[in-house]
């Protein structure tokens, strides 16, 4: 799928990998850009059409997609980490991270799905993580719903593959955005920039994954290795 003159719409616009994923969409030609975020006046990017969108709010979905009806590419960027554990983490806290990774990309992609049929097809960018391969005793609520949201990625690709839909899922280590400010790694951060360039470069290409660094790569890999050969009891923060 080539960027220029498609019609994109990102969802989680407003800061982060998703600024960037709206930025560099226009930067590329892309004939308009909806830029999504629950607070539509938190969005500042010239050039961009702007939406109010709540992917956790049915109503708030199909009123996005009402408006937004020639939409040909469809990034799935919005996203939350909690840092809630599994077992004794807030029960309400880890259902919306589920509801935030999972069920808010797959009421986009349903809603989506039509238009970009009527359009022949296009392109859905579904933003995941490399944590949807690895445990957590922290933050078992983020690789949980990650995991799930890899696993969506897949199977939607299959059901949309008739329509000519392309479904590309990237995943990416920890990157300099908001979300991974405040902690500490035993590594650099990815520059932003440079995984929204792979991704959109993995789109143009029509490429099923895109891995966005070195740690994502390793990750995936090792899921064909006996778990308790790689994973021991600790900390994970991908």
């Amino acid at each position: 799928m080539q960027i220029a003159h498609s019609v994109a719409l990102v969802t989680g616009a407003n800061r982060g990998l998703g600024r960037h994923f709206a930025t560099q969409l226009l930067e590329r030609g892309a004939a308009k850009v909806y830029a999504t975020a629950r607070d539509p006046e938190s969005v500042d990017l010239p050039g961009a059409e702007v939406l109010g969108l709540d992917i956790t709010d049915p109503a708030s979905v199909a009123a996005v997609a009402a408006a937004a009806t020639d939409v040909t590419l469809l990034v799935n960027n919005a996203g939350i980490n909690t840092k809630n554990d599994l077992l004794n983490g807030d029960l309400n806290q880890i259902e919306l991270e589920m509801n935030t990774a999972f069920y808010g990309p797959l009421r986009m992609i349903r809603a989506f799905a039509p238009i970009l049929k009527s359009g022949g097809g296009g392109a859905i960018v579904n933003v995941l993580s490399a944590a949807a391969w690895i445990p957590s005793e922290d933050w078992g609520a983020y690789h949980a719903a990650k995991a799930a949201a890899w696993s969506l990625t897949n199977s939607v690709r299959l059901e949309l593959a008739g329509q000519s839909t392309l479904v590309t899922g990237v995943y990416l280590g920890p990157t300099d955005t908001d979300l991974a400010r405040g902690l500490s790694f035993p590594f650099e951060l990815n520059d932003p920039a440079d995984v929204i360039r792979a991704a959109l470069d993995g789109v143009e290409a029509g490429q099923s994954e895109v891995l966005a660094d070195a740690l994502s790569a390793q990750f995936k890999a090792n899921l064909a290795l006996d778990p308790a050969t790689i994973y021991t009891p600790t900390t994970t923060t991908a």
